[in-house]
């Protein structure tokens, strides 16, 4: 199922309001597992498997729900090909291809400054 495009009933555009849907887009990118599941997909389509192997740390149902989403918003595309056993593959749509990039950005940002943030007691 996909979301129908905002282009034409969202109004003005203003994250920092709280009607407006631009929070929903926000949220899902923001989100830990979409930004690193976007990521990983740069490398070209990928099965759930891999996708999960990937993404060390997550469960399952977390990626399943995570990639639902992403499909759901016209982030990623999934495609299933008719084998035994079912053979499914997620890659990026040219939506999703865009989002890459400033989260490419981010990603980098924190790997280069971690060493910045104080640690947190377990």
């Amino acid at each position: 199922m996909r979301v129908k495009p905002l282009a034409d009933t969202c109004g003005p555009r203003d994250v920092y309001s709280a009607a407006c849907p631009c929070r929903d887009m926000l949220d899902l990118l923001a989100n830990k597992w979409s930004a690193l599941a976007l990521g990983a997909l740069e490398d070209g389509p990928q099965r759930f498997g891999a996708l999960r192997d990937r993404l060390q740390g997550v469960s399952p149902k977390v990626l399943t729900h995570t990639l639902r989403g992403l499909e759901a918003h016209g982030l990623v595309d999934r495609t299933v090909y008719p084998a035994v056993p079912l053979h499914v593959e997620y890659s990026l749509t040219d939506l999703g291809r865009d989002a890459c990039a400033p989260l490419a950005l981010l990603r980098t940002w924190v790997e280069d400054n971690i060493h910045r943030f104080p640690t947190t007691a377990a």
